[in-house]
């Protein structure tokens, strides 16, 4: 699919490390110019040199200053909502502050950003968003209330706004990884091992048993998939949510 993007403009929510780098690279592989955006200026700038694209700083939590980003950034073809947080905590210690900050962070925000860019691809009459939630958007796991919650929001998000795009040349598809090899995955893979006294090998085959083919996602096959759904002949795969998890989640 090498060049299938050249002349387009994507940007990349979470940009600077694991599935968006990854996603970043492979977009910019297939042609695109590649804004990527987030938090992390030093990554940001690393990641935007390596691929001959823009860094944007901005943080999502912050309505305002996003509003005022996205309306700087205008036109964009390919939309990839990948940024997002993951907190584990039991029924009775999710408090109203962690729900309110996953939620925002994990559902409200690519929401908006999608609300931002998508009516220039109506209006241009192509576009492509792609939005990344989880294998927790399809199914259930202990300890992440409000994680599933906001992944499931995403994935009906995904769903309502296929319905109303489908006669406009947008696409919007859900791609929900299970466990993928990233700095994410490592820190929760310490806070297991800490939390039970295993070892970070038995803490990370915990998680890598979870997936029939026993081992963990690699960003570049979520960033693959991304590109396919991309693709013109991918222009009739719109509100799907496609699982990448080895088969964890059969549906």
């Amino acid at each position: 699919m090498e060049g299938i993007l050249a002349g387009k403009l994507a940007l990349v929510t979470g940009g600077g490390r694991g599935i968006g780098a990854a996603i970043a690279r492979e977009l910019a592989g297939a042609g695109a110019r590649v804004i990527v955006c987030g938090r992390t200026r030093a990554a940001l700038e690393a990641i935007a040199k390596e691929i001959g694209g823009v860094a944007l700083v901005v943080d999502l939590l912050d309505r305002r200053a996003a509003d005022e980003v996205l309306a700087s950034v205008g036109h964009v073809d390919v939309l990839v909502n990948n940024a997002g947080g993951a907190e584990s905590a039991s029924l009775e210690r999710t408090s109203d502050e962690l729900w309110d900050r996953i939620m925002e962070l994990d559902v409200t925000s690519p929401f908006r950003v999608t609300r931002a860019l998508v009516p220039s691809m109506i209006k241009s009459g192509w576009g492509r968003v792609i939005n990344i939630a989880s294998n927790a958007g399809v199914s259930g796991y202990g300890y992440s209330a409000a994680y599933c919650a906001a992944k499931h929001a995403m994935v009906g998000m995904t769903r309502a706004l296929a319905i109303d795009l489908a006669r406009t040349g947008v696409t919007i598809n859900a791609l929900c990884p299970g466990w993928v090899q990233t700095q994410m995955v490592e820190e929760a893979v310490t806070r297991i091992a800490g939390k039970t006294g295993r070892s970070l090998e038995e803490a990370r085959s915990s998680l890598e048993s979870m997936n029939p083919q026993k081992r963990m996602i690699e960003p570049s096959e979520v960033a693959h998939a991304t590109l396919m759904l991309c693709a013109h002949a991918a222009r009739g795969i719109h509100g799907q949510t496609i699982v990448i998890d080895g088969g964890a989640v059969m549906k």
